[in-house]
């Protein structure tokens, strides 16, 4: 064994044999039960981040765990590897995308493999790879013949920059998620899964879903968006345009309690009566335009002025008589959602109250709150959206709202002039984006005979080598070589589809390819039947809803496609904070790296290379745009990948966010070699094993000794817990405290050595998944004959775990004053009489009287004066 702690040394030596022996591999034939792992597979991007070793630790953590409880892990790795940057890298550097997406997968496989994850690398799969892909293409045929993909043309949310179509979910704040370029609005014709045949599905399944955390369960309801309402029908009069005389304009609302509060009416920009309007009125077509040219997001849209433009129509009210409302184009109106029109009601909605306030129109409060006057109550800037009665509306005045919804809704389907709705704010995805570098849609136009499937023993339809990408848009449009060929039908020119598939598609279903990723099926029966579900799934809370939902959906579409057996395909799920660090910059609002400053010897920083002033900023998430990043490869090859995942799993806990700090790596870094020092110290020091199990030794009777025995067996107790909860850092706490707490055990006698000894194995076998190569090395310095990675999990002794006595702290008026020792089980009168007796509690009465004291058993005793 070498005298000092060598990382660099130890790790290699033990990534090589446990690669050599294929240590990760799930044994096919075991009979244990199956656990599968899966952290959310990475972008291959060139090189990993903080952020990756965070994710990847954590889900280690998990494997190597579960494989001592027991279990057959799978834990396997690959890469989504379609999308953009790779197109971006390809006219930066003048290479394909796929020379530039390979070379990241090899340097990032191999920093990864450089922390010692314990994963199956047989299992690996690429997204790009035609043998993936493959698989893709034949389940969006599966998909076609299943009414699940159809063609429709549409308006779509398009990047000016990307020069693609984004899905909702990728508009984030009326921007491309990507490129951050401002989204339009354009019509055409593109592909969709039908998701929303199963938004009802999705949502209830939520509520069963209880490994999940409830914030991603909440944003997917959110998404899915269920509500109950009416839709209303009302007649339209007059305006020319071509517009026939009784047309009926359909609107859905949630709130028909309000109709009797209806001021206006207004369509979508995008809604088939505005376009029917544009081609005689060109202000509503310039209308139209210039709103398809603004941001599409919903929260764009929620900031922006309300606009709009008086179509010269009219909408004559359900109930009110001779009342005629003006109908508008507006902003503000979003054609996917409901019919794409609304009826104004601006008291009792924000964003109709800004548009009646900025035309002039009535706003007529009809509901009332319940500690307000109906006859004075009026609306000023602020609409009023909660509960209350209902008033100026005839024969729903004094009903409460949810009464006054049932009523109107009765009235409106015995006039025959609406109907109770259920109405979703999901959509169907569009999966169609134009771009080189994804999935091909295997699919052939041909004039004559319409959109015709590639026949399966045609498939895959690879990608073309020879691209260009000199020009803007999508180059296959012009690879004329694999456009154009006959249709698969009749033999007659024709044309690919020339459209990709949206990359989430690729993540959509990955994790059941693991299943069986050399199989000429996406999954096979037997495999999926043995794996799937994965029962931890590990990952950001960013992908709540675009990759979450999507998965959930594919995996239905699968199952009704004869794939698999089950809906869901995550039964736990766990979403790690991000790793942040402050920020710096100059004078001139550049940021810096950290490499780039230093101490100015006070309370400040300065640029290393002029010795200007640098301003530090609030810890944000690591990115390279704010250059506030640490190189994981730096950190490994300094203090080793065991010292990097020690201080991941230590520092925070993992839901939250992670304040990097090098105090924290070199603490980490202290420990082990502490642990180091400790463990061997003991080889060949003739000190006696105490076997490989936990089983304790019965030792003389000894304070020190039944104290040490006492916190070994509760750390095992308690680090168990934590790891099956994911309180890693509560875990390495609590090792570390017990190694501490063995420093102190008097090893003089042979019991007490015996204890010691037995004391950091147990540190080793609990420290094992965390830092799985320092303690296979010591657990080879204690000559030991199997593996640590061999033994089961170590048990807790029952006779360790019940403790004689608690220490209570003890405050008067709210402050720590003093701690006592009492008996397990004590009274109240017990534990007053001690807290009242302690000196340094009667210091800090000093006198005075003693209102009450407020005793938990167990807790805590407070004193107030």
């Amino acid at each position: 064994m070498n005298e000092r702690y060598n990382a660099k040394e130890i790790e290699a030596k033990w990534q090589a044999d446990w690669e050599a022996e294929g240590a990760f591999q799930p044994d096919p034939n075991s009979q244990a039960p199956k656990y599968y792992v899966l952290e959310m597979f990475p972008y291959p991007s060139g090189k990993i981040h903080m952020g990756h070793v965070r994710n990847y630790t954590m889900g280690d953590v998990v494997a190597r765990y579960k494989r001592a409880r027991g279990f057959n892990v799978l834990h396997p790795m690959g890469w989504d590897a379609f999308g953009l940057p790779a197109e971006n890298a390809a006219m930066e550097r003048g290479i394909h995308p796929g020379e530039w997406t390979y070379a990241n997968i090899a340097t990032m496989r191999r920093q990864l493999k450089s922390m010692g994850l314990s994963l199956d690398w047989e299992r690996e799969i690429a997204t790009c790879h035609p043998g993936y892909y493959v698989h893709q293409q034949r389940m969006f045929l599966d998909f076609l013949e299943t009414d699940l993909a159809y063609r429709k043309e549409s308006w779509v949310n398009w990047d000016p920059v990307d020069n693609t179509v984004l899905a909702n979910e990728q508009v984030i704040e009326g921007r491309g998620w990507r490129s951050g370029a401002v989204v339009e609005k354009r019509l055409l014709s593109q592909w969709f899964f039908r998701i929303t045949e199963y938004a009802d599905e999705l949502l209830q399944a939520l509520g069963e879903m209880t490994r999940w955390p409830d914030k991603v369960r909440l944003m997917q309801s959110n998404w899915i968006g269920r509500s109950t309402g009416a839709r209303v029908k009302f007649e339209l009069l007059g305006g020319g345009g071509g517009i026939e005389a009784a047309k009926l304009l359909e609107v859905y609302t949630t709130r028909p309690d309000t109709l009797y509060g209806a001021s206006f009416c207004a369509l979508s920009p995008n809604h088939p009566l505005s376009a029917e309007l544009a081609r005689e009125n060109t202000a509503i077509a310039e209308f139209a335009e210039h709103c398809n040219n603004l941001g599409t997001g919903e929260e764009v849209i929620e900031k922006a002025e309300k606009i709009g433009i008086d179509t010269g129509l009219r909408a004559r009210h359900p109930f009110i008589a001779d009342c005629e409302l003006p109908v508008y184009v507006a902003n503000f109106v979003l054609m996917d959602y409901g019919t794409g029109a609304i009826f104004g009601c601006p008291a009792h909605d924000q964003r109709d109250l800004e548009f009646a306030r900025k035309y002039e129109l009535p706003v007529i409060p009809v509901v009332c709150p319940p500690d307000k006057d109906a006859d004075s109550f009026e609306i000023d800037d602020e609409a009023y959206t909660d509960d209350g009665v209902l008033i100026n509306s005839d024969f729903l005045d004094g009903l409460d709202v949810e009464s006054a919804i049932g009523k109107v809704i009765k009235r409106l389907e015995e006039s025959g002039q609406g109907e109770a709705k259920i109405n979703y704010r999901l959509r169907d995805w569009g999966i169609s984006r134009q771009r080189y570098w994804g999935c091909p849609i295997p699919v052939v136009h041909c004039d004559a005979c319409g959109v015709i499937p590639v026949p399966r023993d045609e498939l895959p339809v690879r990608l073309p080598d020879d691209v260009a990408f000199d020009a803007p848009g999508n180059p296959l449009d012009t690879q004329l070589d694999w456009r154009d060929v006959p249709c698969p039908s009749c033999g007659e020119a024709a044309r690919r589809d020339t459209d990709t598939m949206d990359t989430f598609v690729d993540s959509s279903w990955y994790f059941a390819r693991f299943c069986s990723p050399r199989s000429d099926d996406p999954v096979t029966a037997q495999d999926a039947d043995q794996w799937l579900p994965v029962d931890q799934y590990i990952g950001g809370v960013e992908h709540a809803v675009l990759h979450l939902l999507y998965s959930r959906f594919y995996l239905r579409a699968m199952k009704r496609c004869g794939y698999v057996g089950i809906k869901e395909p995550f039964a736990g799920l766990f979403t790690q904070g991000m790793v942040c660090h402050e920020t710096y910059q100059d004078a001139a609002g550049n940021w810096l790296y950290p490499e780039e400053i230093k101490p100015d010897g006070a309370d400040g920083w300065l640029r290393i290379e002029d010795n200007a002033p640098v301003t530090v900023g609030r810890s944000v998430s690591m990115s390279k745009s704010k250059r506030n990043v640490i190189d994981p490869e730096e950190i490994i090859e300094s203090y080793g990948a065991d010292t990097a995942r020690l201080f991941m799993l230590s520092d925070s806990p993992p839901e939250r966010d992670l304040e990097w700090s090098d105090t924290g790596i070199k603490g980490a870094w202290r420990y082990l070699g502490t642990l180091w020092r400790m463990v061997t110290e003991l080889s060949g020091a003739g000190a006696v094993s105490s076997g490989d199990g936990a089983q304790s030794p019965e030792p003389q009777e000894s304070e020190n000794i039944n104290a040490a025995l006492q916190a070994i067996h509760q750390t095992i107790e308690g680090v168990t817990g934590d790891l099956e909860k994911f309180h890693f850092n509560r875990a390495v706490a609590r090792i570390r405290q017990l190694t501490n707490e063995l420093g102190e055990v008097e090893r003089a006698s042979s019991d007490g050595a015996k204890i010691y000894r037995e004391g950091l194995e147990i540190v080793l076998r609990l420290l094992a998944p965390m830092t799985p190569h320092i303690c296979a090395e010591l657990w080879c310095c204690l000559e030991k004959e199997s593996s640590i990675f061999d033994l089961a999990w170590p048990e807790a002794e029952a006779k360790y775990l019940a403790q004689d006595s608690v220490t209570l702290p003890v405050q008067v008026n709210g402050k720590k004053r003093a701690t006592i020792e009492l008996p397990s089980g004590h009274d109240k009168a017990a534990a007053e009489s001690a807290a009242m007796a302690n000196e340094a509690v009667q210091r800090a009465i000093a006198g005075k009287a003693v209102r009450k004291v407020i005793v938990v058993p167990g807790k805590i005793v407070n004193v107030v004066v």
